[in-house]
This record gives C-alpha cells, sequence and structure tokens, in this order.
C-alpha cells in the first residue's frame, strides 16, 4: 500500500504523463496565488479572516512539503536544498505568523525552480506557441521579476517595523526599482552597515540580471530558426548551416552580428 502511494506521488512530482503536468501546473497556480495573497495582505491591518486564510495556506504547504519529503530519495540533502529551507520559512510565516510574518513571498523561490524543471519547460514549449518562440526573453524576464521579488519582499520583512518609510510592499518595491536602476532619488533609505549592503546587493545583481533581459532581447547569443531537416530551432546568430544536420539555414539578420 506504502509503495502504491509513495509511486503515484513520483508520479505526480516527476512523472510525465497529462495528469502530472496538470498537478504541475496547478501547484504553480498556487504559489502565484501565494504571492498575491501575501501581497495584498501587506497593504491590510491585521484581521481575524487573514490569520485564518494565513493557515489555509500554511496547511496546504504543509501537505505539499510533506509529499515531496516523503518521495525525496535522499532526504537528508533534500532538506538542506535552498529551495526546501525556502518552503520550510514559507510554511513558519504561515502557520505562525507572528515568529516569521511576510516570510511567504520566499516561496516564489520554489516557484521558480518548478518554471526551470525539464519536464516543465518542455511542456510551456508544447502548450504555449508564444513561449516557445520567446523563451530566452520569458526566462530572463521572469529572473529578473523574481529576484525584484523576492528582495522586495525580504526588504520589507526587515524594515517594515523599524524603518518609517518603509510601510508596505509598495514602498519596498519602489526602494528596489530605484536603486536597481541606479536611479536613487534618495527619499527611502535603508539604515546602517546591514542596509547598506543590501542596497549594494540589489544592484550588483539586478543590473546583471537586467542587462541579460536586454540582451537576449536586443543581442540574443542564439536565435530561433526552424531547420527544415531536422527541426532544431536554435542556431548561433551568424550560422549558415545547421549544426545537427548540416542544412544550410537563412536567418534574417541586421548585418550587425
Amino acid at each position: 500500500m506504502a509503495t502504491g502511494f509513495s509511486d503515484t506521488l513520483n508520479a505526480l512530482y516527476e512523472g510525465n504523463s497529462p495528469r502530472a503536468h496538470r498537478f504541475r501546473y496547478a501547484i504553480l497556480t498556487f504559489d502565484l496565488i501565494t504571492i498575491c495573497f501575501v501581497v495584498c495582505t501587506s497593504f491590510l491591518a491585521p484581521a481575524m479572516w487573514i490569520e485564518r486564510l494565513d493557515l489555509v495556506f500554511g496547511v496546504l504547504i504543509l501537505i505539499d512539503f510533506s509529499a515531496r519529503v516523503y518521495t525525496a530519495d535522499r532526504r537528508m540533502w533534500y532538506l538542506t536544498r535552498p529551495s526546501t529551507l525556502a518552503d520550510i520559512a514559507a510554511l513558519i510565516s504561515f502557520l505562525a505568523p507572528l515568529a516569521g510574518e511576510g516570510l511567504g513571498f520566499l516561496r516564489i523561490l520554489r516557484t521558480l525552480r518548478l518554471l526551470h524543471t525539464y519536464q516543465l519547460m518542455n511542456r510551456l514549449r508544447h502548450d504555449f506557441v508564444v513561449f516557445r518562440k520567446h523563451e530566452d526573453v520569458i526566462v530572463a524576464l521572469i529572473n529578473l521579476l523574481v529576484f525584484i521579488f523576492v528582495t522586495t519582499g525580504l526588504i520589507y520583512a526587515l524594515e517594515h517595523n523599524d524603518n518609517p518609510a518603509i510601510r508596505n510592499y509598495a514602498d519596498a518595491l519602489y526602494f528596489t526599482i530605484t536603486t536597481l536602476t541606479t536611479t536613487g532619488f534618495g527619499d527611502i533609505t535603508l539604515e546602517g552597515t546591514k542596509g547598506r549592503m543590501v542596497s549594494i546587493a540589489v544592484m550588483f545583481f539586478g543590473v546583471t540580471l537586467f542587462l541579460r533581459l536586454a540582451q537576449v532581447l536586443f543581442r540574443p547569443a542564439k536565435v530561433r530558426f526552424d531547420c527544415a531537416t531536422c527541426g532544431l530551432f536554435l542556431h548561433d546568430a551568424d550560422a549558415i548551416h545547421c549544426k545537427h544536420c548540416g542544412e544550410t539555414v537563412r536567418i534574417g539578420t541586421d548585418g550587425l552580428y
């Protein structure tokens, strides 16, 4: 019985069946709903209905987390992974909000890992033409948005109790964007050495991800062009032959590569 249950969970979390893909889409949707809930409730005063929804989300995350641990081949290794630790932090914040208020945003780290799995990426290519045509741009944009969101959440969690300039996610997001773009209006600042280090990290990593997005938008390392012979769809920007089958490819360029 236990073996059958374990096989079912493994099939759902790691399999390639239509049922498994629907299940992972459902998890992705739940993760995004969780993130929206965390952001929206940061603008509201504490209330009983928020605490009850916290508990509901916490129980669902606990069920998902328990299933993942149960099906893991190397459980101790799994429990020390960054994405697992992020899930634990989110779980604590929902089940015991006073002990970890506002940490639910860390769940988006698991969402990012889910988006980068081979099975889901293949499914997204199959299900959505737009994703297939613009995969590099979409992935680079998702990486940048996740960085902005996680950084905003961290700044909010660290500062909203002590910094009167950061009262909600909108204030934290405003600081993150102005710091990332090096605009720095100066109306919101993080105090002390810790705050300066956070600001430096936002600028350093954020600008790197922003430049990566600009690169895939304007000067991609690979271009998408379906080879009529073998179907290979990623080629060097200046390629004249398909590396897989040798067929001549005529990739349109602006002459600047």
